[in-house]
C-alpha cells in the first residue's frame, strides 16, 4: 500500500485509487468538512484542525469553504491568508512563502492525468510540486497548475491560469497568464 504513496511523492505515475491514499484523502476531507461546518465564532478551532493536518504552519487564517486532498503536503509560511472557496489538491508538496494572500475561489492543483487515453482510462495520475514565494497575491478565481514555481513579490490577476513559472516581481494575468 505504501508503494503508490511513494510513487506519488516521487512524481511518478501512481494509482490514487490505492486504499491508503483513499484513506488519507478521506481523513483530509473529514477535517475540511468539520472546519466548513463551524460557526464563525468557532473558526479558531478550525485553525487547530489544520495545524494537525498540514505539513507545516506558522500564523495563518483560512476562510471556509476550504478543501484539500491530503493536507500533509501543504506547507504555510508566516502570515498566510486564504479567502473563501480555496481548493488545494496537494498530491505533491504545495509550499507557500511568507505573506501570501489567496483571494476567493483560488484553485491550486499538483495532480494531473496522462495525455495518453489508455493510461488515463487505467486511472493513473502524476503530481508535481508547486511553490509560491514570499509576498505573493493570487487574485480571485486564479488557477495554478502542476509543477509551477512562483517567485517573490508576484501579483496574479483574477481568473488567470498559471501554467508556467513566474519570475520574482512580475504581475501576470490571462489565460494562460502572461506578464502585464
Amino acid at each position: 500500500m505504501q508503494e503508490e504513496k511513494q510513487k506519488m511523492l516521487l512524481e511518478q505515475e501512481y494509482f490514487p485509487s490505492n486504499k491508503l491514499l483513499q484513506s488519507e484523502r478521506m481523513h483530509a476531507k473529514s477535517v475540511c468538512h468539520q472546519f466548513n461546518q463551524l460557526a464563525p465564532a468557532q473558526y479558531k478551532q478550525g485553525i487547530k484542525l489544520f495545524k494537525a493536518l498540514f505539513g507545516s504552519t506558522h500564523n495563518f487564517w483560512i476562510e471556509p469553504l476550504f478543501y484539500c486532498d491530503y493536507g500533509y503536503n501543504i506547507h504555510l509560511g508566516k502570515n498566510f491568508y486564504a479567502n473563501h472557496g480555496t481548493v488545494i489538491l496537494d498530491a505533491a508538496p504545495v509550499t507557500f512563502g511568507d505573506d501570501v494572500l489567496l483571494a476567493p475561489g483560488v484553485l491550486i492543483s499538483t495532480a494531473t492525468h496522462p495525455l495518453d487515453p489508455v493510461k488515463r482510462k487505467k486511472g493513473i495520475e502524476t503530481a508535481h510540486p508547486i511553490t509560491l514565494g514570499n509576498n505573493v497575491w493570487v487574485g480571485m478565481g486564479a488557477k495554478i497548475l502542476p509543477g509551477v514555481n512562483i517567485g517573490d513579490n508576484v501579483v496574479i490577476g483574477a481568473g488567470s491560469v498559471i501554467n508556467k513559472d513566474v519570475k520574482a516581481g512580475c504581475k501576470v494575468a490571462g489565460v494562460p497568464a502572461k506578464p502585464i
